[in-house]
Protein backbone atom coordinates (compact mmCIF):
# COMPACT_ATOMS: atom_id res chain seq x y z
CA UNK A 1 0.00 0.00 0.00
CA UNK A 2 1.59 3.26 -0.87
CA UNK A 3 2.33 5.89 2.16
CA UNK A 4 0.75 8.46 0.50
CA UNK A 5 -1.78 9.93 -1.58
CA UNK A 6 -0.13 12.98 -3.80
CA UNK A 7 3.25 13.37 -3.96
CA UNK A 8 6.05 16.38 -5.28
CA UNK A 9 9.04 16.40 -6.94
CA UNK A 10 10.50 19.19 -8.15
CA UNK A 11 13.66 20.11 -9.52
CA UNK A 12 15.52 22.32 -13.16
CA UNK A 13 16.60 18.56 -14.36
CA UNK A 14 19.11 20.21 -16.57
CA UNK A 15 19.97 17.38 -17.68
CA UNK A 16 17.65 14.80 -16.70
CA UNK A 17 19.45 12.00 -15.21
CA UNK A 18 20.51 8.60 -13.79
CA UNK A 19 20.27 10.07 -9.71
CA UNK A 20 16.65 12.36 -11.57
CA UNK A 21 15.34 9.13 -12.27
CA UNK A 22 16.30 6.86 -9.00
CA UNK A 23 14.58 9.79 -6.68
CA UNK A 24 11.58 10.16 -9.05
CA UNK A 25 11.26 6.01 -8.96
CA UNK A 26 11.70 6.00 -5.29
CA UNK A 27 8.50 8.67 -4.57
CA UNK A 28 6.45 7.06 -7.57
CA UNK A 29 6.75 3.64 -5.72
CA UNK A 30 5.50 5.38 -2.68
CA UNK A 31 2.60 7.29 -3.83
CA UNK A 32 -0.89 7.45 -5.50
CA UNK A 33 0.23 9.97 -7.27
CA UNK A 34 3.50 11.90 -8.05
CA UNK A 35 4.13 15.31 -9.85
CA UNK A 36 7.57 15.92 -11.08
CA UNK A 37 7.87 19.91 -11.53
CA UNK A 38 10.42 21.19 -14.03
CA UNK A 39 10.60 24.52 -12.58
CA UNK A 40 13.26 25.82 -15.66
CA UNK A 41 14.68 29.64 -16.42
CA UNK A 42 15.17 31.36 -19.26
CA UNK A 43 19.10 31.07 -18.78
CA UNK A 44 19.47 28.02 -18.97
CA UNK A 45 20.08 26.39 -22.84
CA UNK A 46 17.88 23.27 -22.63
CA UNK A 47 13.97 24.42 -23.16
CA UNK A 48 11.94 23.58 -20.55
CA UNK A 49 9.52 21.73 -23.09
CA UNK A 50 12.36 19.08 -24.31
CA UNK A 51 12.94 18.10 -20.11
CA UNK A 52 9.12 17.75 -19.87
CA UNK A 53 9.03 15.86 -22.87
CA UNK A 54 12.62 13.36 -22.09
CA UNK A 55 10.91 12.84 -18.40
CA UNK A 56 7.48 11.79 -19.34
CA UNK A 57 8.96 9.31 -21.97
CA UNK A 58 11.05 8.31 -19.44
CA UNK A 59 8.12 7.55 -17.16
CA UNK A 60 5.07 7.02 -19.62
CA UNK A 61 2.47 4.78 -18.47
CA UNK A 62 2.90 5.14 -14.79
CA UNK A 63 1.22 7.54 -12.09
CA UNK A 64 3.98 10.26 -12.80
CA UNK A 65 2.66 13.63 -14.54
CA UNK A 66 5.59 15.67 -15.22
CA UNK A 67 4.56 19.48 -15.73
CA UNK A 68 6.65 22.42 -16.46
CA UNK A 69 6.97 25.56 -15.07
CA UNK A 70 8.71 28.93 -15.79
CA UNK A 71 10.63 29.99 -12.93
CA UNK A 72 12.94 32.71 -13.50
CA UNK A 73 12.73 34.15 -9.98
CA UNK A 74 16.28 34.20 -8.74
CA UNK A 75 17.47 31.56 -5.73
CA UNK A 76 18.25 33.04 -2.26
CA UNK A 77 17.98 29.88 0.26
CA UNK A 78 17.96 32.67 3.49
CA UNK A 79 15.17 35.03 2.38
CA UNK A 80 11.43 34.31 3.22
CA UNK A 81 10.45 36.82 0.19
CA UNK A 82 11.91 34.12 -2.23
CA UNK A 83 10.81 31.35 -0.98
CA UNK A 84 7.07 32.76 -0.99
CA UNK A 85 7.79 33.53 -4.76
CA UNK A 86 9.08 30.18 -5.65
CA UNK A 87 6.52 28.29 -3.17
CA UNK A 88 3.87 30.59 -5.63
CA UNK A 89 4.82 29.67 -8.94
CA UNK A 90 4.96 25.87 -7.65
CA UNK A 91 1.79 26.04 -6.48
CA UNK A 92 0.07 27.41 -9.23
CA UNK A 93 2.07 24.68 -11.31
CA UNK A 94 0.06 22.05 -9.42
CA UNK A 95 -3.12 24.15 -8.91
CA UNK A 96 -3.36 24.65 -12.78
CA UNK A 97 -3.17 20.72 -13.09
CA UNK A 98 -6.09 20.07 -10.44
CA UNK A 99 -3.52 19.33 -7.55
CA UNK A 100 -4.40 21.63 -4.40
CA UNK A 101 -3.14 19.37 -1.69
CA UNK A 102 0.50 18.08 -1.46
CA UNK A 103 1.33 14.81 0.76
CA UNK A 104 4.83 14.45 0.24
CA UNK A 105 7.50 16.03 -0.93
CA UNK A 106 10.32 13.76 -2.31
CA UNK A 107 13.81 15.35 -2.50
CA UNK A 108 17.60 14.92 -2.56
CA UNK A 109 18.42 18.02 -1.76
CA UNK A 110 18.04 19.88 2.38
CA UNK A 111 15.88 22.72 1.15
CA UNK A 112 13.10 20.30 0.56
CA UNK A 113 12.48 19.86 3.99
CA UNK A 114 11.71 23.86 4.32
CA UNK A 115 9.41 23.16 1.02
CA UNK A 116 7.49 20.37 2.76
CA UNK A 117 6.99 22.47 5.66
CA UNK A 118 6.11 25.21 3.94
CA UNK A 119 3.01 23.23 2.12
CA UNK A 120 1.74 20.80 4.92
CA UNK A 121 3.43 17.90 3.91
CA UNK A 122 6.39 15.22 5.18
CA UNK A 123 9.46 15.28 3.16
CA UNK A 124 10.99 12.16 2.54
CA UNK A 125 15.40 12.37 1.68
CA UNK A 126 16.24 9.99 -1.50
CA UNK A 127 20.39 9.25 -1.34
CA UNK A 128 20.96 12.46 0.08
CA UNK A 129 25.12 11.37 -0.48
CA UNK A 130 24.55 10.35 -3.90
CA UNK A 131 25.43 6.94 -3.02
CA UNK A 132 23.43 4.91 -5.43
CA UNK A 133 23.51 7.64 -8.06
CA UNK A 134 27.05 9.57 -8.34
CA UNK A 135 25.90 12.30 -10.84
CA UNK A 136 24.48 15.44 -10.93
CA UNK A 137 23.22 18.18 -13.32
CA UNK A 138 26.23 20.09 -12.51
CA UNK A 139 28.82 16.89 -13.61
CA UNK A 140 26.58 16.28 -16.73
CA UNK A 141 27.29 20.64 -17.76
CA UNK A 142 30.10 20.08 -16.90
CA UNK A 143 31.49 17.07 -18.96
CA UNK A 144 28.55 15.93 -21.41
CA UNK A 145 30.65 12.81 -23.10
CA UNK A 146 31.97 11.36 -19.54
CA UNK A 147 28.67 11.83 -18.26
CA UNK A 148 26.61 10.38 -21.31
CA UNK A 149 25.58 6.96 -19.74
CA UNK A 150 23.86 8.46 -16.33
CA UNK A 151 22.06 11.27 -18.95
CA UNK A 152 18.41 9.33 -19.26
CA UNK A 153 17.28 7.72 -22.60
CA UNK A 154 15.15 10.03 -24.24
CA UNK A 155 17.37 12.73 -23.27
CA UNK A 156 20.61 11.07 -25.33
CA UNK A 157 18.45 11.08 -28.46
CA UNK A 158 17.82 14.79 -28.55
CA UNK A 159 21.11 16.16 -26.86
CA UNK A 160 23.54 13.34 -29.23
CA UNK A 161 24.87 15.82 -31.95
CA UNK A 162 23.93 13.85 -35.71
CA UNK A 163 25.66 14.33 -38.72
CA UNK A 164 24.43 12.24 -41.57
CA UNK A 165 26.57 12.02 -44.87
CA UNK A 166 24.59 11.18 -48.01
CA UNK A 167 24.60 11.46 -51.52
CA UNK A 168 24.02 9.56 -54.72
CA UNK A 169 25.62 6.31 -55.39
CA UNK A 170 29.74 6.40 -56.19
CA UNK A 171 29.99 9.68 -54.83
CA UNK A 172 32.29 8.92 -51.80
CA UNK A 173 29.50 9.07 -49.13
CA UNK A 174 31.21 6.26 -47.42
CA UNK A 175 34.49 7.56 -47.63
CA UNK A 176 33.69 10.62 -46.08
CA UNK A 177 31.88 9.59 -43.18
CA UNK A 178 34.54 6.56 -42.46
CA UNK A 179 37.13 9.78 -42.55
CA UNK A 180 35.06 11.73 -40.24
CA UNK A 181 34.34 8.51 -37.71
CA UNK A 182 38.28 8.01 -37.58
CA UNK A 183 38.92 11.89 -36.96
CA UNK A 184 36.58 12.01 -34.47
CA UNK A 185 36.66 8.62 -32.53
CA UNK A 186 39.98 9.73 -30.94
CA UNK A 187 37.60 12.43 -28.95
CA UNK A 188 34.46 9.62 -28.99
CA UNK A 189 36.09 6.34 -28.39
CA UNK A 190 32.43 5.06 -28.18
CA UNK A 191 31.57 6.65 -31.71
CA UNK A 192 29.16 3.92 -33.28
CA UNK A 193 30.01 3.27 -37.36
CA UNK A 194 26.27 4.00 -38.42
CA UNK A 195 26.74 2.04 -42.27
CA UNK A 196 24.46 2.15 -44.96
CA UNK A 197 22.38 -0.70 -44.05
CA UNK A 198 20.78 -1.02 -47.66
CA UNK A 199 23.56 -2.26 -49.13
CA UNK A 200 23.61 -4.62 -46.69
CA UNK A 201 20.01 -5.42 -47.16
CA UNK A 202 21.28 -5.95 -51.40
CA UNK A 203 23.74 -8.32 -50.38
CA UNK A 204 21.18 -10.73 -47.94
CA UNK A 205 18.34 -10.37 -50.79
CA UNK A 206 20.80 -11.51 -53.69
CA UNK A 207 21.99 -14.07 -51.62
CA UNK A 208 18.93 -15.44 -50.96
CA UNK A 209 18.02 -15.35 -54.71
CA UNK A 210 21.07 -17.41 -55.83
CA UNK A 211 20.34 -19.95 -53.02
CA UNK A 212 16.46 -20.19 -54.89
CA UNK A 213 18.15 -19.66 -58.42
CA UNK A 214 22.04 -20.29 -59.04
CA UNK A 215 21.60 -18.61 -62.05
CA UNK A 216 20.14 -15.36 -60.80
CA UNK A 217 21.71 -12.26 -61.78
CA UNK A 218 21.81 -8.65 -59.98
CA UNK A 219 19.20 -7.31 -62.06
CA UNK A 220 16.75 -10.20 -61.92
CA UNK A 221 16.01 -8.88 -58.41
CA UNK A 222 12.77 -7.67 -57.86
CA UNK A 223 12.43 -4.79 -55.29
CA UNK A 224 9.23 -4.09 -53.19
CA UNK A 225 7.77 -1.45 -51.12
CA UNK A 226 8.20 -3.91 -48.23
CA UNK A 227 12.02 -3.84 -48.80
CA UNK A 228 12.40 -0.18 -47.81
CA UNK A 229 9.86 0.06 -45.38
CA UNK A 230 12.49 -2.56 -43.58
CA UNK A 231 15.47 -0.88 -44.18
CA UNK A 232 14.17 2.28 -43.50
CA UNK A 233 13.57 1.23 -39.71
CA UNK A 234 16.19 0.12 -39.41
CA UNK A 235 18.65 3.00 -40.54
CA UNK A 236 16.59 4.71 -38.27
CA UNK A 237 17.18 2.24 -35.67
CA UNK A 238 20.91 1.83 -36.37
CA UNK A 239 21.19 5.51 -35.39
CA UNK A 240 19.27 5.45 -32.42
CA UNK A 241 21.76 2.84 -31.19
CA UNK A 242 24.61 5.16 -31.85
CA UNK A 243 22.93 8.00 -29.52
CA UNK A 244 21.95 5.95 -27.47
CA UNK A 245 25.99 4.92 -26.40
CA UNK A 246 27.23 8.36 -27.90
CA UNK A 247 26.54 12.12 -27.83
CA UNK A 248 28.11 12.08 -31.67
CA UNK A 249 26.70 10.45 -34.64
CA UNK A 250 28.29 9.86 -37.79
CA UNK A 251 25.97 8.09 -40.15
CA UNK A 252 26.79 7.18 -43.74
CA UNK A 253 23.19 7.88 -45.44
CA UNK A 254 19.56 7.84 -43.60
CA UNK A 255 16.43 7.41 -44.68
CA UNK A 256 15.98 9.86 -46.68
CA UNK A 257 18.26 7.94 -49.04
CA UNK A 258 16.20 5.33 -48.62
CA UNK A 259 12.93 6.66 -49.87
CA UNK A 260 14.87 8.13 -52.29
CA UNK A 261 16.43 4.81 -53.54
CA UNK A 262 13.09 3.98 -53.04
CA UNK A 263 12.09 6.09 -55.87
CA UNK A 264 14.71 5.31 -58.35
CA UNK A 265 14.02 1.23 -58.42
CA UNK A 266 10.24 1.24 -57.58
CA UNK A 267 8.87 4.70 -59.05
CA UNK A 268 7.29 7.96 -57.88
CA UNK A 269 4.29 5.71 -56.82
CA UNK A 270 5.84 3.37 -53.87
CA UNK A 271 5.54 4.44 -50.57
CA UNK A 272 7.25 1.52 -48.32
CA UNK A 273 9.90 3.97 -46.32
CA UNK A 274 7.27 7.00 -45.75
CA UNK A 275 6.50 5.74 -41.84
CA UNK A 276 10.13 5.87 -41.38
CA UNK A 277 10.43 8.65 -42.82
CA UNK A 278 7.60 10.17 -40.42
CA UNK A 279 9.91 9.20 -37.35
CA UNK A 280 13.03 10.49 -38.95
CA UNK A 281 15.17 10.77 -35.86
CA UNK A 282 16.32 14.65 -34.78
CA UNK A 283 19.86 15.64 -36.59
CA UNK A 284 22.22 19.29 -36.69
CA UNK A 285 23.60 18.56 -40.09
CA UNK A 286 23.60 16.71 -43.61
CA UNK A 287 26.37 16.60 -45.48
CA UNK A 288 25.70 15.98 -49.64
CA UNK A 289 28.78 14.77 -51.45
CA UNK A 290 28.93 16.25 -54.56
CA UNK A 291 28.56 13.90 -57.67
CA UNK A 292 31.03 16.30 -59.75
CA UNK A 293 35.10 15.66 -59.59
CA UNK A 294 34.21 12.06 -58.75
CA UNK A 295 34.37 8.96 -61.23
CA UNK A 296 31.71 6.88 -61.10
CA UNK A 297 33.32 3.33 -59.98
CA UNK A 298 31.18 0.13 -60.81
CA UNK A 299 31.89 -2.50 -57.79
CA UNK A 300 29.62 -4.81 -59.28
CA UNK A 301 26.87 -3.68 -57.26
CA UNK A 302 25.95 -0.16 -59.02
CA UNK A 303 23.76 0.53 -61.91
CA UNK A 304 26.24 2.04 -65.03
CA UNK A 305 23.25 4.56 -65.62
CA UNK A 306 22.52 5.33 -62.12
CA UNK A 307 20.97 9.01 -62.31
CA UNK A 308 23.87 10.62 -60.06
CA UNK A 309 23.26 14.22 -61.02
CA UNK A 310 19.60 14.07 -60.63
CA UNK A 311 19.63 12.44 -57.29
CA UNK A 312 22.69 15.11 -55.86
CA UNK A 313 19.65 18.03 -56.98
CA UNK A 314 17.42 15.57 -55.12
CA UNK A 315 19.14 15.29 -52.04
CA UNK A 316 18.66 19.22 -52.13
CA UNK A 317 15.53 19.98 -53.05
CA UNK A 318 14.64 16.87 -50.44
CA UNK A 319 16.47 18.47 -47.54
CA UNK A 320 15.37 22.26 -48.48
CA UNK A 321 11.89 21.32 -48.33
CA UNK A 322 12.24 19.50 -44.80
CA UNK A 323 13.81 22.73 -43.25
CA UNK A 324 17.05 20.89 -42.51
CA UNK A 325 20.58 22.30 -42.42
CA UNK A 326 22.54 20.84 -45.24
CA UNK A 327 25.96 21.56 -47.08
CA UNK A 328 27.59 20.15 -50.50
CA UNK A 329 31.12 19.28 -49.66
CA UNK A 330 33.28 19.15 -52.76
CA UNK A 331 36.82 19.06 -54.29
CA UNK A 332 39.42 16.38 -52.90
CA UNK A 333 39.08 14.02 -49.61
CA UNK A 334 41.11 16.31 -47.65
CA UNK A 335 39.20 19.30 -48.84
CA UNK A 336 35.68 17.50 -48.21
CA UNK A 337 37.09 16.71 -44.33
CA UNK A 338 38.57 19.98 -44.01
CA UNK A 339 34.55 21.50 -44.81
CA UNK A 340 33.02 18.72 -43.06
CA UNK A 341 35.12 19.09 -39.25
CA UNK A 342 35.07 23.00 -39.38
CA UNK A 343 31.33 22.95 -38.91
CA UNK A 344 30.70 19.95 -36.56
CA UNK A 345 33.59 21.36 -34.41
CA UNK A 346 31.14 24.30 -33.98
CA UNK A 347 28.29 21.98 -33.37
CA UNK A 348 29.81 20.21 -30.71
CA UNK A 349 31.07 22.63 -29.03
CA UNK A 350 27.40 24.67 -29.19
CA UNK A 351 26.05 21.52 -27.75
CA UNK A 352 28.83 21.07 -25.34
CA UNK A 353 27.96 24.86 -23.90
CA UNK A 354 25.33 25.05 -20.73
CA UNK A 355 24.06 28.40 -19.83
CA UNK A 356 22.84 28.95 -16.23
CA UNK A 357 21.46 32.23 -14.21
CA UNK A 358 24.26 33.80 -12.01
CA UNK A 359 22.21 32.61 -8.88
CA UNK A 360 22.82 28.94 -10.10
CA UNK A 361 24.60 26.78 -7.65
CA UNK A 362 26.68 24.00 -8.47
CA UNK A 363 26.70 20.67 -6.62
CA UNK A 364 29.49 19.12 -5.73
CA UNK A 365 29.35 15.20 -4.97
CA UNK A 366 31.54 14.12 -2.26
CA UNK A 367 34.72 12.83 -3.70
CA UNK A 368 34.38 14.72 -6.59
Amino acid sequence: MNRFGQGVVIGKFYPPHAGHRHLIAAAAGQCTGLAVVVLASRFESISMENRVKWLAAEFEGSNVTVIGMPDDCPVDYGSRAIWKAHNEVLRLALKMKGITAVDAVFSSEDYGRQLAGDFGAAHVMVDRERMDHPVSGTLCRDDLRAAWADVIGPARQDLAVRIIVVGAESTATTTLAAALTGHYRKSYPDLADVPEYGRQFTYDKFAAAQAADPDAVLTDMVWTAADFAHIGERQNQMENDAADRCPLVIADTDVITTALFERVYIGEQSYGSYLAVERIPRRDLYLITDHEGVPFEDDGWREAEHPRAEMTEWFKEELTAAGASWILVSGTREERLATATEIIDLIIARRNHFTSPPWATRTVLAGR
